[in-house]
């Protein structure tokens, strides 16, 4: 089942659950989409797998099954301006 991680891994900027903004590779590599677009060119700096829109969970179903909690930050070279 998809994670929904909290945030984005290159500038940490939270992303909700119904954020539209998510954008995540096949292996749940999670960035905004600032960060998707203009850092990454739509590709994972992490797996090279395309980075697409994030689906989003139905609400009525988020309380059986949560997203995630733990915030991932890697540390990209091309993020680091981002991080001050």
């Amino acid at each position: 089942m998809l994670l929904l991680k909290p945030n984005c891994e290159c500038c940490d900027v939270d992303l909700p659950v119904d954020s539209q903004d998510a954008r995540s590779c096949s292996f749940e590599c999670t960035f905004c989409k600032s960060c998707a677009e203009t850092v990454f060119d739509g590709t994972c700096p992490n797996c090279g797998g395309e980075l697409l829109r994030r689906p989003i969970r139905p609400a009525e179903l988020l309380a059986r099954f949560p997203a995630s909690t733990e915030r991932f930050v890697k540390d990209h070279p091309e993020c680091a301006h981002l991080k001050t």
